[in-house]
């Protein structure tokens, strides 16, 4: 059997997430190594590219989130086999990243440029990658953005959404989503109704 260890902080979201669910959802055992952020510094150079999350198989170790979320999709199950539905999968994985990277590039800016750096992604940048995610998925027949059934892809936008609309982001309306992109809204709440996707997070008592 091969020996699986994910690595990523001790939260429950962002990159190392949607990682995390894919394996639950395949009944795949892994060790779920969870660092801490204040252990961060120590632990940075450790990883290939000084991020995380990180995967080792069989004691090789492999980084890049979308690139865990493409290995561990074929394991459990939720990565098409066919290569137009494996772009599709990807393309949606990819949006989601380029955004979400744009956001935590304003983390650390003071709070004056975080404001204004904020405001003009929320009427731009992010309003638009999510009308363009919410036609893609319209497309794809308004439940899943790859396949019929869900998909790493459907993972990782759930983590987006669920993250944008939860209040955290200063600057960052948390009704967005519901305004500018209701059906993403829809499909949030089906890959949250998912059996495995809501047994995990009752289990780990996250709303």
């Amino acid at each position: 059997m091969t020996m699986l260890k994910l690595t990523y902080f001790d939260f429950d979201g962002g990159r190392g997430e949607p990682a995390r669910l894919a394996l639950h959802i395949g009944g795949i055992p892994f060790e779920d190594e969870r660092v801490n952020q204040k252990d961060w510094p120590q632990f940075r150079d450790r990883t290939p590219f000084q991020a995380l999350p990180i995967l080792e198989v069989d004691g090789k170790i492999v980084a890049q989130s979308n690139s865990i979320n493409r290995y561990l999709g074929k394991l459990a199950g939720l990565y098409p086999k066919d290569d137009w539905q494996a772009l599709l999968c990807d393309e949606v994985m990819d949006a989601a990243e380029d955004i979400g990277v744009r956001i935590q590039n304003t983390i650390d800016l003071p709070a004056d440029a975080k404001k204004k750096a904020r405001e003009e992604l929320s009427a731009g940048s992010i309003t638009r990658f999510l009308q363009q995610l919410q036609a893609r998925l319209k497309s794809a027949g308004g439940e899943y953005f790859a396949d019929k059934r869900p998909t790493v892809a459907d993972l990782k936008i759930y983590m987006l959404v669920r993250w944008l609309r939860s209040g955290v982001l200063d600057h960052i309306p948390k009704d967005l989503v519901d305004r500018v992109a209701p059906l993403m809204v829809k499909h949030f709440e089906r890959v949250g109704g998912i059996p495995k996707v809501a047994a995990y997070y009752e289990r780990r008592k996250v709303a």
